[in-house]
């Protein structure tokens, strides 16, 4: 039934596969997604020529943490600046896009100094992308979002329930109303802000163990800012943009692991993927208040120097 589905939608939207025996096809399962499922569908056209697309399967209630109607404005422009794949069609559960072949990077690659470098690269490109609509960042409003709908929910495991019960929302809120004031120097024109997406970055340098001792030093860091900042002479970029932008990235980290921890709350109650998200909340949670006093006291120091000239 659910092959059947899938083809159908497939010979709708995929051009050149309409007329296509369903014994043409093959679906698979691609691993790694924690928010939607992804089957990659195949099919050959009776000359030996075979192609394959992605179908992105949105998980029940994921409209809680993403805005679909954003999503599909970004995508096509996106798409024609040559970021992921290329939307083909929708569903109404879901998207069709070419199927790109690649392997996911892994917490040692990111770290090698010539990867590092294209990434924060195409990172620069990405935020140069013009989009239609509103240039707002989306950050808090979408923190103070998930924020609303995490502290309302009810598990019916009971030991689920049991370790829910021990979060304090209202001293999250209160971080996250804190953390706001520091980040009001640190706007930037964008869609989001660079700081926040440089540093989501370099927390996924922990990969799925997180594994935070991984997470990128000050040399590191230097290396990508100077190939984000300056693409084409890196090494002409200036001490004081090294590290200002430091700053702000690593003021950014804690933002990122409150997003990504309550993101993770949400995910808990309604994905059907077997994933460990309440576990993830508390992993991303405990390492924002083991990082949050330096990263902090950093953007106090900077703060403070800017103001006394």
């Amino acid at each position: 039934m659910f092959a059947r589905l899938c083809r159908g939608i497939c010979k709708e939207l995929v051009r050149g596969w309409s007329s296509l025996d369903s014994s043409r096809f093959s679906i698979e399962t691609v691993s790694g997604g924690i928010t939607n499922m992804l089957l990659k569908v195949s099919a050959e056209d009776g000359k030996g020529n075979k192609s394959s697309v992605t179908v992105r399967l949105y998980g029940p209630n994921t409209d809680l943490v993403i805005d679909r109607k954003r999503e599909l404005q970004a995508i096509p422009h996106l798409s024609a600046a040559g970021f992921g794949a290329q939307l083909l069609g929708t569903f109404e559960n879901g998207m069709v896009q070419s199927f790109i072949y690649a392997r996911t990077l892994t917490p040692s690659d990111m770290k090698e100094p010539r990867i590092a470098a294209e990434i924060a690269k195409e990172i620069r490109r990405f935020h140069q992308v013009d989009i239609p609509g509103s240039k707002e960042p989306q950050l808090w409003d979408d923190i103070f979002k998930f924020m609303k709908k995490a502290s309302i929910l009810e598990f019916e495991d009971k030991e689920k329930q049991k370790r829910y019960e021990t979060i304090s929302f209202r001293k999250i809120q209160d971080e996250v109303k804190e953390l706001k004031l520091y980040f009001i120097d640190f706007e930037y024109g964008s869609y989001s802000y660079r700081g926040y997406d440089i540093a989501n970055h370099f927390n996924e340098y922990a990969g799925y163990d997180c594994d935070y001792s991984l997470y990128p030093d000050k040399n590191s860091q230097y290396h990508f800012f100077r190939n984000y900042l300056q693409p084409d002479r890196p090494s002409e970029v200036q001490l004081q943009d090294l590290d200002a932008l430091y700053v702000e990235t690593n003021t950014y980290r804690l933002a990122s692991h409150i997003y990504w921890a309550l993101w993770a709350l949400i995910q808990a109650k309604v994905s059907p993927i077997d994933f460990d998200y309440l576990g993830y909340f508390f992993l991303r949670y405990d390492e924002y208040k083991k990082q949050r006093e330096s990263c902090l006291s950093l953007a106090e120091s900077s703060l403070s120097a800017l103001k006394n000239g």
